[in-house]
């Protein structure tokens, strides 16, 4: 059974670590990287290094950041890559379970860098508001919020730096892990807006985030290294953080082939990629969830990554993961490209 080489400083485990709130305890934890407080303090330790939008210039990317909604704190880091042509656009939410994560971590910005330049793609990752703080649909509102401020700065035509570059008729959002399931869920609520000059074209699933109170085989049999990027505890954690009170993993936000969710058949979607790993607990879900999406007669696609597990491409430095990073990063291209 391959293994998952990482570095052991980015170690996501369930337990209970130093106490920095004083004699308040701890309610909720996933070590190193979000506890949360019995009186609702949260404290997230800096696991990831935060990093400015500067990229290597032999990359040939440029790199802003600019704040989508002053009130909320939303911002977005666009990546431009060198053209002589306008690329499709990716709007990319990154992953955290919800509760951690930022587009401006270190290995999203390498990973986005890297997928923009490669793929051939211009990226916009959204800064999304977190939970616990911001439970769901905050980050659902935070993405629909910024698909109408793309809108209306293509519109006004008042960023030609990167709209210029921009097919507005080729429109694409993403996301790994969490941020899949942001992306999916955006997509269904954009059925109803108007989003002229911008035409969605698609959207890409890395590792999606799902869930549900009854175990898939993968869930309750997947052995995990304790250096995992995601654990069922772990999983279950997220899930009690980001869903509204009184909710369980059957909420349809979690489970979207639960029985209180809308059925496949009468939703519009876009066509789909998703991207899978077979190391990853959430392997069978997301495979369950293509095969639903199939009956439904929507179109997707899968594919399923060999001996890597969650967030291998973010995450992992192993030989193995860059191979299938860069397989990733092809698929993704062949994608958006067609």
């Amino acid at each position: 059974m391959a293994t998952i080489a990482m570095d052991p400083s980015l170690s996501l485990q369930i337990g209970r670590g130093s106490n920095q709130h004083g004699a308040v305890p701890v309610k909720e934890e996933i070590q190193g990287l979000i506890e949360v407080y019995k009186d609702g303090h949260v404290e997230r330790p800096q696991i990831v290094p935060y990093v400015t939008p500067a990229l290597p210039p032999e990359l040939g990317v440029t790199t802003k950041d600019f704040v989508i909604d002053n009130f909320t704190n939303v911002w977005a880091r666009f990546y431009v890559p060198k053209s002589n042509w306008k690329l499709p656009l990716v709007v990319y939410f990154h992953g955290g379970g919800f509760c951690a994560g930022s587009a401006a971590w270190s290995c999203y910005h390498e990973f986005l860098g890297k997928l923009a330049a490669k793929a051939g793609c211009l990226i916009v990752s959204i800064n999304y508001r977190l939970a616990p703080e911001n439970p769901l649909p905050a980050a659902y509102d935070d993405g629909v919020k910024c698909l109408m401020w793309l809108k209306q700065e293509a519109l006004k035509g008042s960023s030609e730096w990167w709209s210029k570059q921009c097919n507005l008729c080729s429109v694409f959002l993403a996301g790994d892990s969490a941020g899949a399931n942001i992306a999916h869920n955006v997509t269904t609520r954009l059925n109803s807006k108007n989003l002229y000059p911008l035409t969605l074209k698609g959207t890409i699933l890395i590792q999606p985030f799902f869930g549900g109170e009854a175990r898939t085989n993968s869930e309750k049999n997947m052995v995990q290294s304790p250096r995992s990027a995601l654990s069922l505890p772990a999983s279950d954690t997220y899930w009690r953080l980001a869903l509204p009170c009184g909710t369980n993993r059957d909420h349809p936000w979690c489970n979207p082939l639960g029985k209180g969710s809308a059925k496949m058949e009468e939703m519009k979607l876009l066509p789909t990629l998703v991207c899978i790993s077979e190391m990853d607990i959430l392997r069978d879900r997301n495979l369950e969830f293509c095969a639903a999406l199939g009956k439904a007669g929507k179109k997707v696609e899968h594919v399923l990554y060999k001996g890597v597990g969650h967030a291998f491409q973010v995450l992992s430095k192993s030989r193995l993961s860059q191979s299938r990073t860069n397989e990733m990063i092809a698929r993704v291209k062949a994608f958006v490209n067609r």
